[in-house]
């Protein structure tokens, strides 16, 4: 049946139906002539073929990009497993394409060692999710900061993340190897401190520890080598140079610099500690203060001794919950002018750390005294691990020899003692002898 049988069986117009055919075939060749669009943007009207001198490898002319005139667009046709291909390569202008490297693409897609637009676009596809899916030192730093929110040692740890970023930022946990470690390692050695090298290292390994325990990625299959540190140094103060801080504590104005002082020598606590200090963590009725994660680790308690409560009970409350506060109540991040005016009047060293080091002089006299053990004083500093604790012990032992020699001087002079009265008696018996024996 002719098509305009059927119009007139659906009793169309003869001059319609004529009028909706001639629509119909100017639709169906401006189709045909339509633009299509390639990966590199429009190829224009589908222009001939035109061959060159390389077999399979002809050309197109279409509009230019980014530019006057028209552009060669090269294709190439080939026969690959009983099946004909025909594939653009490339633009002559904004792809640098010439008719040689299209052949060259045309026999690497013949040998099968070039992957055809398709099966490049899903190789890419392939890498982008692998990427997504890969877990980086970079990604898993990421995730360890926003698991931990905003903890004590960010800071420290973003000092140390810049000294991993460049040589370890893209890489996966599996990827790394020992020598690229070593290498950090050394390099590091050559500017830094061996406390901030081990410092470094040891913060590489808990964020792959943190992924690991994840199920994030897999761990190293070696051990990191950490640097030998002697830098354990114990600072001490005199009794005369303790007499004089207290001096200087006493004249200075800031109540808040003076107690804070006051506070690190009679609790031993850290200045971050002291800096976090809220007054709901101070339990005056059972004698307790409460320290909020040290050394990022879980909450501890330490007693509430006589001095500090001295201390706390006449320090002046604001309306912020710090005891130590801060600009506007916040929490307070400095205050190194004040403390170093009172170390500088009280004449103390100039390398003597305030914070840090009256917590070793409390540390110290506790050591000193003989009356505290070891464990005892692990539990009093917060310390994770009794290693830290260690460096006290021969302040203790010391004090434990002396105890000892005196015992020895003790027995010697009671030997001493029981002898002479040993050769008085003995004097005395050959005396009566003596007259006896003259009578």
């Amino acid at each position: 049946m002719h098509f305009y049988e059927i119009y007139f069986l659906i009793d169309i117009p003869i001059f319609t139906m004529i009028f909706i055919r001639r629509v119909g075939n100017r639709v169906g060749k401006s189709v045909r002539q339509l633009t299509h669009f390639s990966q590199k943007g429009w190829v224009g009207k589908m222009s001939k073929r035109i061959k060159t001198n390389y077999p399979g490898v002809f050309y197109r002319e279409a509009r230019r990009i980014g530019g006057r005139g028209k552009e060669r667009v090269y294709y190439i046709v080939f026969k690959k497993n009983g099946k004909v291909y025909e594939e653009k390569v490339g633009r002559q202008y904004a792809d640098a394409m010439t008719p040689a490297q299209a052949a060259r693409i045309r026999s690497g897609r013949i040998e099968g060692k070039r992957l055809s637009p398709r099966e490049l676009r899903e190789a890419q596809e392939r890498r982008r999710r692998a990427e997504a899916n890969k877990w980086t030192i970079d990604r898993l730093w990421d995730y360890y900061r926003r698991q931990r929110g905003d903890y004590a040692t960010l800071r420290t740890d973003k000092s140390n993340y810049k000294h991993l970023k460049r040589k370890f930022g893209d890489k996966e946990p599996k990827e790394i190897v020992q020598r690229d470690v070593d290498l950090l390692r050394l390099s590091l050695s050559r500017r830094k401190k061996p406390q901030t090298v081990k410092h470094v290292l040891q913060f590489l390994k808990r964020i792959i520890n943190f992924g690991v325990n994840k199920g994030l990625c897999q761990g190293l299959n070696f051990k990191i080598e950490m640097p030998k540190v002697h830098n354990l140094k114990t600072e001490d103060l005199t009794k005369g140079q303790l007499k004089r801080l207290f001096e200087a504590i006493d004249k200075d104005e800031d109540i808040q610099a003076a107690n804070i002082l006051r506070m690190a020598l009679f609790t031993g606590m850290r200045r971050g500690e002291l800096f976090k200090l809220r007054w709901d963590d101070i339990d005056f009725e059972r004698g307790f203060i409460r320290i909020r994660a040290p050394k990022g680790g879980p909450d501890q308690r330490i007693p509430l001794n006589k001095a500090a409560r001295g201390v706390l009970e006449n320090h002046p409350r604001s309306d912020g919950p710090y005891v130590f506060p801060g600009r506007d109540g916040r929490q307070r991040t400095e205050m190194r002018a004040p403390v170093n005016r009172i170390r500088k009047r009280a004449k103390l060293p100039e390398g003597f750390r305030p914070f840090h080091g009256l917590r070793h002089v409390y540390a110290s006299m506790l050591a000193s005294s003989g009356q505290v053990d070891i464990y005892t004083l692990q539990k009093l500093l917060t310390h994770k691990s009794p290693q830290m604790t260690q460096r006290y012990a021969h302040l203790r032992d010391e004090t434990l020899k002396q105890a000892s020699d005196l015992a020895g001087s003790l027995v010697a002079e009671a030997v001493k003692s029981k002898k002479k009265k040993k050769t008085v008696r003995r004097t005395k018996d050959k005396d009566t002898q003596l007259s006896l024996f003259q009578g």
